[in-house]
């Protein structure tokens, strides 16, 4: 008997591979790992599986079901692992969407950071008042949805102890950045809360230099390391879900570890 759930015309396999890239993204996560089928799509979409409407639709349906799974699962007690000092890589690897070669260097003396959203004091902070703030070390492992990783030393204030001394409203759903590079992303507020999440001014003891985030970055134990936006120069509270760049894209936005 034929199946219910089967389409009446076989649909072409050659259609996968137009959506080769959010595919690899879904088997990367480990929701889908094994390999996508058409007959999955088919099922997922309940159409047309050549409809490029109703798989990309499919797609970001289950990329969503996927970060709210995430979410649920996060424990923002949990510590990631650290590491001894005798294992950081120096300096630390870089990774941008563009090569090394166009970094553009921030002038430090003239940098603001802008504040915005459900923040009580929206007053710009300068680089001078970032470094006077209470200082947290820690070396954790960067792990990017490539496949590499390294182990790396990072210092600066903790997220929580920032977002506390402007009276940001720790209710609220999304921390989103805005950068020197136009590299938009956001985080939930657990992992912005979280101990091991750090607004970092310096790697291995020293400034940031200018390739790694120049005078401000995010760094987060939990996240991968897309989640970390460098060369911050703008930081939004938020209720209304803000995106990023590789997210609008179709990366998954919870992206933890």
């Amino acid at each position: 008997m034929r199946s219910l759930f089967r389409p009446a015309k076989a649909p072409d396999p050659a259609i996968l591979d137009n959506h080769q890239p959010a595919i690899r993204l879904l088997q990367r996560r480990g929701l889908l790992r094994g390999g996508l089928s058409l007959g999955a799509l088919t099922m997922l979409t309940g159409c047309d599986p050549e409809s490029n409407d109703s798989i990309q639709s499919a797609l970001r349906a289950v990329s969503g079901f996927n970060d709210r799974i995430q979410a649920l699962l996060f424990n923002p007690n949990k510590l990631a692992p650290t590491y001894p000092a005798s294992q950081v890589l120096k300096p630390p690897r870089f990774n941008a969407y563009y090569d090394i070669e166009d970094v553009k260097p921030v002038n430090g003396d003239s940098w603001r950071l802008e504040l915005a959203g459900l923040i009580r004091d929206k007053r710009p902070w300068t680089r001078q008042q970032i470094t006077e703030l209470p200082e947290t070390e820690m070396i954790i492992r960067h792990v990017c949805v490539e496949g590499w990783d390294y182990i790396g030393q990072w210092s600066g204030v903790k997220m929580r102890t920032f977002l506390e001394r402007i009276g940001a409203d720790l209710g609220a759903s999304y921390v989103a950045f805005k950068t020197a590079d136009d590299y938009p992303s956001s985080i939930d507020m657990a992992t912005a809360l979280h101990p091991q999440t750090l607004l970092a001014t310096k790697y291995a003891g020293e400034i940031l230099a200018d390739p790694f985030g120049y005078p401000l970055r995010l760094r987060t134990s939990t996240k991968l390391g897309f989640k970390n936006p460098k060369w911050i120069t703008a930081i939004e509270v938020t209720n209304t879900y803000p995106g990023g760049y590789w997210e609008d894209k179709g990366f998954n936005w919870f992206s933890g570890l």
